[in-house]
């Protein structure tokens, strides 16, 4: 069955082809609509804006929603930019795959940026999507955690008309729409879950230049501070785009001290986890007799590994379909507000439960 606001506009489609709404006739408004069908406002712009990219309506600001003749329509090449830190590993194709499937059937095309986290290759991509004139744009934000020097570019594409929203995290400095995750609440199930398996020595490592690393520790000290164990500073390790080969490294060498208390790691999502766990592997310890690791964003990492690895959930594809469907209300006049999915815990074999004598 098809989903709901497509019946609305194949239904609405047809009464214009009927002629039951004539060309240049104010069609009822939304909320009739939303009475008469009983939808969410929601739904009746999604179908909406289906009819307007098809040219059977057009929307005229202040005014309200007219029909129009589609063969009197100019050819308008519709385009969605979409602009990703990453673009063939880890998370990122299941993103664009559902931002890709949902933008597709409504009849837009992708033009597709990758910055590889640099704040330097994110502005060509940011005037590159400018001069090809697209009609939005769909942003993972780079280095989110830190001071942007293109902040003006985001504040020009905003003075043009051109909408965007932003996916996985946000730049503080902007009032922007994002779909993210709920990160805090990430680090605090990953953190919680060794300590209800009775790990009291537990170590944080988080990618610190991305807003994501800064809510997970947040999570982290909530969650250690509810339990009443001890903050401490040298448990929390903290890396970069480019610290995180080194970080590993020492962390590695230090885990392996014979003084070394820690039981539990909490890492910040599942590729490094995956290395660690390597790396400590190769160092001759065992995951998790040794040493117990939590990741996040349940990827194939987390089952393709030597150890199946506990992590959180991430809805990828589900994220690059909303997103989608939230750039195209956008673009049609519609206003949604931000949103956070909220994740859970997938348990596998990386975590040992401590038995206390």
């Amino acid at each position: 069955m098809k989903p709901k606001y497509e019946q609305l506009a194949d239904h609405l489609r047809a009464e214009i082809l009927a002629g039951t709404y004539r060309e240049n006739e104010l069609i009822p408004s939304e909320n009739t609509l939303q009475e008469r069908f009983q939808l969410s406002r929601h739904t009746v712009r999604q179908a909406i804006g289906i009819l307007v990219n098809e040219g059977f309506l057009r929307k005229e600001r202040g005014s309200g929603t007219y029909v129009s003749r589609p063969d009197k329509q100019p050819t308008q090449h519709k385009t969605i930019g979409v602009i990703m830190t990453y673009l063939s590993n880890y998370i990122f194709p299941a993103i664009i795959r559902g931002l890709e499937q949902e933008l597709s059937s409504q009849g837009y095309s992708l033009l597709l940026g990758t910055t590889n986290n640099d704040h330097d290759q994110e502005r060509e991509c940011l005037k590159r999507m400018m001069d090809q004139g697209v009609d939005g744009l769909i942003i993972e934000p780079t280095k989110s955690n830190q001071y942007n020097p293109n902040l003006a570019y985001y504040v020009a594409i905003k003075e043009q008309g051109i909408p965007f929203l932003m996916l996985n995290a946000y730049y503080e400095e902007l009032d922007v729409q994002a779909i993210c995750v709920n990160d805090t609440k990430s680090g605090y199930l990953a953190t919680n879950h060794l300590i209800e398996k009775g790990h009291e020595n537990i170590l944080l490592l988080t990618k610190i230049d991305d807003l994501q690393g800064k809510y997970r520790m947040k999570g982290f000290i909530k969650a250690i501070q509810e339990a009443k164990l001890s903050v401490k500073a040298d448990e929390m390790v903290t890396y970069t785009t480019e610290t995180k080969n080194q970080t590993l490294t020492d962390l590695v060498s230090r885990l392996t001290q014979p003084a070394r208390e820690v039981t539990g790691i909490v890492a910040y999502n599942d590729e490094i986890a995956y290395e660690l766990i390597d790396q400590l592997i190769q160092a001759g310890l065992s995951v998790p007799t040794d040493l117990s690791i939590v990741g996040n964003d349940d990827s194939a990492l987390a089952i393709g590994g030597r150890v199946p690895l506990t992590t959180l959930t991430h809805p990828k594809e589900e994220m690059g379909r909303l997103a989608a469907q939230y750039i195209i209300a956008a673009i049609n006049g519609g206003d949604t507000p931000s949103y956070y999915f909220q994740p859970s815990l997938i348990t596998r074999d990386s975590v040992l439960e401590i038995t206390k004598k």
